[in-house]
């Protein structure tokens, strides 16, 4: 097959006139159709007209990548002088300064108080420190901080089991950010907040009272008292602490009765059994080993596996509710603006 000069210099032209290739304006059209022969596969027209759809088709790949590559260029291009003329604009600055601060806020808060808890801890015998070799204070630290939380159980016990579940329920519900994938730094600091005060306020002093009434309702020694005590605790007390627990927060929250009666509805029975894969056996222990008054000190050891459950299950229900109802809200405001046009 013999090109002509002519035309191969049409074709040249054609293919690298410029240097982004766009798409033809008209869609190329083939008058004759691809058939074979027993003498020959294609005849001369037919030839020439591959050849066309060829570079035609090539041409169209190229122009295509080229397009994809330059839409990637222009994107970028448009980001960075976007944030190269946006890196002094209120919005966009606000928020990461917001964002920085937000962190710093939680950076301090949980360095502050952690620095402030191991400092007490290693402490307690700072008045008798004087001789003392690090390795004696390390010694006898655990066993005077001991010590020291008999003394407080003896002065106020109320106070003391408030202090703890406070902080338990606080470190629980961060545990539990922490599980759902915020950062470190950059959790909820209103939820956990929440947590701590309900945890405080309501579980430790609650909780001083129910075992208490607990003994009182059971007082024998005998081996099946244990298993009554767990069945017990698993029904009755559970059922009520996780529905104090739901109601306080939603309250805390500032949604309406009728949200929080149809969450603790959606998630009394889950709750409830899902802590029967965990309590039975943490019990085992409480009412068959510990004393009534350190009883609240392990519950609440066990309590950080559980409030990151109760949080979670809690918050999740709580976000779902008020996705659904923005999507509800932005469904009703389309719909009605599709009406009216």
């Amino acid at each position: 097959m013999i090109i002509q000069p002519s035309a191969m210099a049409s074709i040249n032209n054609y293919v690298f006139s410029t240097y982004k290739l766009s798409p033809p304006t008209k869609h190329i059209s083939y008058s004759t159709p691809l058939s074979f022969s027993s003498s020959k596969f294609f005849t001369q027209s037919r030839t020439n007209h591959g050849l066309i759809k060829s570079i035609a088709e090539d041409r169209e790949v190229v122009t295509e990548k080229i397009s994809v590559s330059d839409l990637k260029q222009d994107e970028q291009s448009g980001s960075g002088s976007e944030g190269g003329d946006k890196g002094f604009v209120v919005p966009n600055g606000s928020e990461g300064i917001d964002k920085f601060m937000g962190k710093a806020v939680n950076a301090s808060i949980v360095l502050g108080f952690g620095t402030l808890a191991v400092t007490k801890l290693l402490t307690i015998d700072q008045e008798y420190w004087h001789g003392w070799t690090l390795y004696e204070i390390l010694r006898y630290a655990p066993e005077h901080n001991w010590i020291a939380y008999e003394e407080a159980l003896k002065e106020n016990p109320i106070l003391a089991k408030m202090m703890i579940s406070g902080v338990v329920y606080s470190i629980g519900d961060w545990i539990a950010q922490c599980y759902e994938g915020k950062p470190l730094f950059e959790f909820d600091r209103t939820r956990l907040f929440r947590s701590g005060l309900v945890g405080f306020t309501l579980h430790g002093s609650l909780s001083h009272f129910y075992y208490q009434l607990c003994e009182a309702l059971i007082p024998w020694k005998d081996w099946w008292v244990v298993p009554v005590k767990i069945a017990f605790d698993q029904t009755v007390w559970s059922a009520i602490w996780n529905s104090i627990y739901f109601v306080v927060l939603g309250l805390l929250r500032f949604e309406s009765p009728n949200n929080i009666s149809n969450e603790l509805k959606a998630t009394f029975f889950p709750m409830l059994t899902a802590g029967w894969k965990l309590w039975p056996f943490a019990h085992l222990i409480t009412y068959g080993v510990v004393p009534l008054e350190q009883r609240l000190l392990w519950v609440d050891c066990v309590e950080l596996v559980w409030v990151t459950i109760l949080s979670t299950y809690s918050n999740e229900k709580s976000e779902a509710r008020i996705s659904d109802e923005k999507e509800e809200i932005d469904t009703v405001s389309s719909a009605s603006n599709n009406s009216e046009e």
